[in-house]
């Protein structure tokens, strides 16, 4: 986990996104790039028929100020963190960037994550203003790499206590071999499955067996289901003091989630630790 991507957008939970980050950077002697999360003026334009030059110019002004607030905040919290700007590479302490020229919109998002480890966001459902799903939605199905969802409020470590959601999907199985370094340094790895959350594949004492084979011991843990996956999932979490939660996203189909729900929906909306997704 040696680059670490952090879409910075204008948001209550933006505090605990890089406060996540920098758990991970300092772990792993991490590069963070900042990256301000711009609105697709144009499609706004376009879709409202708000065209008038008056109102582009507003937005263009808006846009610059919002990247000049991104930037000034994400240097504030390097400069109280003692973490160095444009400079640190090759030291093996945590050092970043801050990157002013993307295009607007969420595309260049999942693109540009590809070039990382890890894309770390905030909670799409939370707060008063909340991260956008959009935003979240590029970094996993377009990025091909992982995305680190933080929770409302950063924890106070992060990887200790390990548990994956296991489901015997491709999407866990993914997500496992993404999280293989977060594993490696765990003190407690749990490999749970709800009883009524699996699809065709290994169990969670097969998935157990082969970590603790490779180098992870591993406890695996098969579990009645309470009203749900995602709260089956998050009580044993919770119970279990978990401080990082490692699930394949969106085994069901988004809009069969979005209408009937779904333990990624779930855990995405009531998560309070940090989770990793893969697709």
């Amino acid at each position: 986990m040696k680059s670490i991507l952090i879409p910075v957008e204008e948001s209550e939970l933006l505090s605990s996104v890089l406060d996540t980050a920098l758990l991970v950077a300092r772990r792993f002697g991490s590069h963070m790039e900042g990256l301000h999360v711009r609105p697709d003026f144009a499609g706004i334009i376009a879709a409202t028929g708000m065209g008038a030059p008056y109102v582009v110019e507003d937005f263009r002004k808006e846009d610059w100020d919002s990247i000049q607030r991104s930037r000034q905040e994400f240097e504030q919290f390097l400069n109280r963190n003692d973490i160095p700007l444009d400079g640190g590479a090759g030291t093996g302490q945590p050092w970043a960037t801050f990157r002013i020229e993307a295009p607007p919109g969420d595309d260049f998002i999942g693109q540009h994550a590809r070039l990382f480890d890890l894309t770390i966001l905030g909670q799409p459902s939370r707060g008063a203003t909340p991260p956008r799903m959009s935003t979240l939605e590029a970094a996993l199905f377009d990025g091909g790499r992982p995305v680190l969802v933080a929770p409302p409020t950063a924890p106070r470590r992060l990887g200790h206590t390990v548990m994956i959601a296991w489901n015997a999907s491709t999407e866990t199985a993914r997500a496992v071999a993404f999280a293989r370094t977060f594993l490696e340094q765990a003190e407690r790895v749990f490999v749970l499955s709800v009883e009524g959350g699996l699809v065709a594949g290994p169990s969670a004492e097969e998935a157990a067996r082969y970590l603790t084979r490779s180098g992870v011991p591993a406890q695996a843990m098969h579990v009645p289901q309470n009203r749900g996956v995602g709260e089956t999932i998050l009580e044993h979490a919770k119970a279990l003091e978990v401080d990082l939660l490692i699930k394949g996203a969106y085994t069901q189909s988004r809009l069969r989630q979005m209408i009937f729900g779904g333990a990624t929906s779930h855990i995405l909306a009531m998560a309070n630790m940090p989770v990793l997704l893969a697709h």
